[in-house]
């Protein structure tokens, strides 16, 4: 699997360059396509990070990443 920089991700923001990256758990999944990511934003949430800490405020599970195409591994 590729790895990939926290700043690496930060770039796929959806302002930056055309790919909407997101990381969870230390995998970096991409978001470019969902229209619940549209210009890098999900409600408070933004792309280009590792939105670990924060699925526990979310009104849903971590089985939202498993319809999510997998981009790579998170390095720190």
């Amino acid at each position: 699997m590729k790895k990939y920089s926290p700043q690496q991700l930060a770039l796929r923001n959806g302002q930056d360059k055309e790919e909407i990256w997101i990381a969870y758990k230390g995998i970096i999944y991409d978001v470019t396509n969902s229209k619940l990511w549209k210009n890098g934003t999900h409600y408070e949430h933004w792309s280009g990070q590792d939105l670990t800490e924060e699925l526990k405020d979310a009104p849903h599970t971590e089985m939202v990443f498993e319809r999510l195409n997998i981009i790579g591994e998170l390095i720190q």
